[in-house]
């Protein structure tokens, strides 16, 4: 089974595995790096990792568009239920997802969360995303924090991690999370969307492949990449 991966800008990105598609984090209107539009984007699932609009973004017009099923905090599926969704599943820290094909768990992002409309969103989350006999880490938005240590036991496959500062972690407090994790492979996210988290890449790429043993993945948006 080929597992591909494609950036959709930000934190959005499209998983692809024997005809079935996984987002995570779907802000594609209003994102300046998105490759495709909400009405064009396939989905059976969609993991939203927090409550924040540009992570939320457009889950309500996808989910109900092609029926796929919506994993988040209980907070966030209480909020998509009363816009219409009607396909969630919700869990919490800890707790896991057990799919047909996809394991799902929840693990610690240390965030804020709140919904558009600015309602409280629970606790921000990542996920260990376990398909096709491939261990993910979607770390969601989050600083830096030691328990990244577990997460990357017993291995990784691939981490996607926040690079873009301000909000979220930057390059340098990247590195010491990919020496945590010990990924074999990291692709980078929440860069470069707009202004206040710009930041370069291929300086990023270019400290991962010198002070890690990890491998460093960086595509444009809308270019698929095959984790081998």
């Amino acid at each position: 089974m080929t597992l591909s991966f494609t950036w959709l800008g930000h934190s959005a990105f499209l998983f692809e595995i024997n005809g079935r598609s996984v987002l995570t984090d779907p802000f594609l209107t209003n994102n300046p790096l998105a490759p495709v539009k909400a009405d064009e984007v396939p989905a059976d699932m969609i993991l939203l990792s927090h409550g924040h609009g540009d992570h939320v973004g457009d889950t309500v017009a996808i989910a109900q568009r092609t029926g796929a099923l919506v994993l988040s905090t209980p907070e966030i599926c209480g909020w998509l239920a009363k816009q219409g969704v009607q396909n969630l599943w919700e869990g919490n820290i800890g707790g896991s997802y057990y799919g047909d094909y996809i394991t799902v768990k929840w693990t610690h992002a240390f965030h804020t969360s709140s919904l558009p409309d600015g309602s409280y969103g629970g606790t921000p989350t990542g996920f260990i995303i376990t398909i096709a006999g491939k261990r993910l880490y979607f770390a969601g938005d989050t600083g830096l924090f030691g328990d990244m240590a577990l997460i990357g036991e017993p291995h990784l496959d691939a981490a996607f991690i926040p690079i873009g500062d301000k909000y979220t972690m930057g390059i340098e407090d990247s590195i010491a999370a990919i020496k945590l994790l010990k990924p074999r492979h990291v692709i980078p996210m929440h860069f470069n969307t707009f202004p206040p988290i710009t930041q370069d890449v291929i300086d990023w790429a270019r400290r991962v492949n010198n002070y890690t043993n990890a491998t460093p993945v960086v595509n444009d948006p809308g270019y698929a990449h095959v984790i081998d």
